[in-house]
C-alpha cells in the first residue's frame, strides 16, 4: 500500500506576505487555505506533512542573486499566516517533519529522503512557491530519489510568468501527476 506526504515548499513571510522580498504576489496568498485544508487532510489521513523551508545566514552569496529573503530565525522565515497558525496547532503529531533547505531542492543535502524512507512513503505531493523554480527542483529531487511525484495546480504559484511551463516540465520531465 502506497504511503504518502505532503511537501510544502518555502510558504514563508518572505515569499507570500506582499510585503516580502520575494513574494509571488496575490497568488501566493490564494493558495494559503488550499494548502492549509490539503495539510488538515492529510494529518486526517495518517499521512506525514513535510514543512521545507528555505534556510540562510544573513551573509549567504545566495543573496548576490537574490534579495535578502529567508535569514535564519528570522520574521521573514516563519510559516506564513494560516499556516503558522496550522503549525502551531499541530507541531506535535508525529506525522509532521520540519525541514531546512539552504537549496533550491527540498532533498539536496537536508536528509529528506532518508525521513520519508524511515516513514516508507513513496509518493510525495508538492505544493507551495515557486512554481518554476523550487518547486520544480524538488519535484526534479524527489523523482532523482524514486518517490512518484504529485503536483497541486491549486497549491502552487510564483511570481514570474512560468506557471503553466513549470507545471508542463515536471509533468513531462518528472512523469509528475498534477492535479487539478
Amino acid at each position: 500500500m502506497s504511503k504518502e506526504a505532503l511537501l510544502i515548499v518555502d510558504m514563508s513571510n518572505d515569499f507570500v506576505d506582499l510585503e516580502g522580498p520575494l513574494n509571488v504576489g496575490e497568488a501566493g496568498l490564494a493558495i494559503v487555505p488550499y494548502i492549509r485544508d490539503l495539510a488538515d487532510k492529510f494529518l486526517k489521513d495518517d499521512k506525514y506533512v513535510v514543512i521545507s523551508m528555505d534556510d540562510h545566514a544573513p551573509d549567504d552569496k545566495h543573496f548576490d542573486s537574490w534579495p535578502v529573503h529567508n535569514v535564519t530565525r528570522s520574521k521573514g522565515q516563519e510559516l506564513y499566516g494560516e499556516l503558522k497558525e496550522w503549525y502551531d496547532e499541530n507541531k506535535d503529531n508525529d506525522h509532521i517533519i520540519y525541514s531546512m533547505k539552504e537549496n533550491y531542492n527540498a532533498f539536496f543535502k537536508t536528509g529528506l529522503e532518508d525521513e520519508l524512507r524511515k516513514r516508507d512513503v513513496d509518493t510525495v505531493h508538492i505544493v507551495g512557491v515557486a512554481t518554476d523554480i523550487c518547486v520544480f527542483l524538488t519535484a526534479s529531487g524527489a523523482d532523482a530519489y524514486g518517490f512518484k511525484t504529485v503536483i497541486h495546480k491549486r497549491g502552487v504559484a510564483t511570481f514570474t510568468d512560468q506557471q503553466e511551463s513549470g507545471l508542463e516540465h515536471m509533468q513531462r520531465c518528472f512523469h509528475s501527476e498534477i492535479i487539478e
